[in-house]
């Protein structure tokens, strides 16, 4: 009829062109939002969320990873049993020792004596004398290797802290004769990285140290102390009090080099004072070249095989104590 006016069409929008404007203002918005969302470290899951994982309160967990990593990678390569190599890492092989005290006798020469380089010429003459020892750590990872990794199964598999100095020669040796090795590595405030021979596939970094000791000793068969500083007294001592206390396996510990060991620390005198047992002088002897070392580990085994060791009847007895207690 004239005069009425048309319908809306119901098909068309009704708010107009202002009401498109916004729903398009609302979708970007949205968009904005969720970006924001997956960008949140929130969103990310806990295993790849690195600062989640860094924080305090995840320190047990850390610690887990950090004995299932190493733990699985030797199972992996079948290491059932392994030899740790200590020593010092400032005992390097012979032509770069002599190299040492040769710049050192140069700059003596042109700049003349000093107290300070007197004393790092001293030094260094030290150091090139004990740098045998890296020869017979060498050597000793050698014949160890050599007969030790038979038919995929590796047994007394050298393991070293993965550094220079003794640990390289250690790892060195294995190389040599093909077989593998082990080096548990730390972070330190100072740079350290591991030395080039250690098989690439158990070569691991540590940020615990309680972690690291315990992945040296868990197959330790025999326990190897070459010359060395604080790190290699505090494994030593580590292990020689774990066996002392029959909380591990007792193991052959060789002391390279009895000059050196009587001169750092005076054992027998803390026997005598009655800080240690006299006994607790033979949870360790001493050696002199590779090959002696290696028959003492040899012969330690053979008397042990099939026997019972202290550790064995203790922890026998402790398990009938628990078993006492639970009735």
């Amino acid at each position: 009829m004239p005069g009425r006016k048309k319908p809306p069409d119901e098909s068309s929008d009704a708010a107009g062109p202002h009401a498109s404007h916004s729903a398009e203002l609302e979708d970007a918005g949205a968009e904005a939002r969720l970006q924001r969302i997956l960008a949140s470290p929130s969103y990310l899951p806990a295993y790849e969320d690195v600062e989640f994982i860094m924080r305090h309160d995840l320190r047990s967990v850390r610690l887990q990873l950090e004995l299932l990593k190493p733990e699985l990678a030797l199972r992996q390569h079948r290491i059932r049993s392994t030899i740790v190599v200590f020593g010092g890492t400032r005992i390097v092989e012979e032509k770069l020792a002599q190299a040492r005290v040769r710049a050192l006798e140069d700059e003596l020469k042109h700049t003349g004596a000093t107290p300070e380089l007197e004393r790092r010429l001293s030094v260094a003459r030290r150091i090139l004398a004990k740098s045998r020892y890296y020869d017979e750590a060498r050597e000793f990872a050698r014949l160890v290797s050599r007969t030790s990794q038979t038919d995929g199964d590796c047994d007394y598999v050298i393991v070293t802290g993965g550094g220079p100095g003794v640990m390289e020669a250690a790892n060195r040796g294995a190389f040599d004769v093909g077989a593998k090795s082990i080096g548990l590595n730390i972070t330190l405030p100072m740079e350290q990285r591991p030395n080039s021979f250690i098989t690439p596939e158990l070569c691991f970094q540590f940020h615990y140290f309680a972690i690291r000791k315990l992945h040296f000793l868990l197959r330790a068969r025999a326990l190897v102390a070459f010359p060395g500083g604080y790190g290699t007294f505090d494994e030593l001592f580590e292990a020689l009090t774990l066996v002392q206390t029959h909380k591990m396996r007792a193991l052959p510990v060789i002391l390279f080099g009895k000059e050196f060991w009587e001169q750092a620390v005076n054992l027998e005198f803390l026997a005598r004072e009655g800080t240690i047992a006299p006994n607790d002088l033979q949870l360790f002897r001493y050696a002199e070249s590779a090959s002696e070392a290696w028959s003492a580990i040899q012969a330690f085994h053979a008397e042990h095989a099939g026997r019972d060791t202290e550790y064995d009847l203790a922890l026998r007895e402790e398990r009938r104590r628990r078993r006492g207690r639970r009735k």
